[in-house]
């Protein structure tokens, strides 16, 4: 949990359940690890025609039980 408080205001990369992604700057979370994102992007892929689809979402919500990994800014852009 240190590390989410470090990248409070950061770009984060949070893989959901479903093979969908959201891309976004972290402005909170609770012990529940429900995120708050800001000016996030859902990225998804359609098997189909084999790309990745890039919706622009602004501020979102996520529930903790759907994310399966939270992916941290590199070091350099959190000091």
């Amino acid at each position: 949990m240190d590390l989410l408080q470090k990248s409070i205001g950061a770009q984060v990369l949070v893989e959901l359940r479903g093979k969908r992604k959201l891309r976004g700057r972290l402005r909170g979370y609770d012990q529940h690890l429900n995120l708050i994102l800001e000016d996030a992007d859902e990225m998804s892929f359609d098997d189909e025609s084999e790309h990745e689809i890039i919706e622009v979402i602004k501020t979102v919500i996520v529930r903790g039980d759907n994310i399966v990994l939270v992916s941290p800014p590199p070091k350099s852009a959190r000091e």
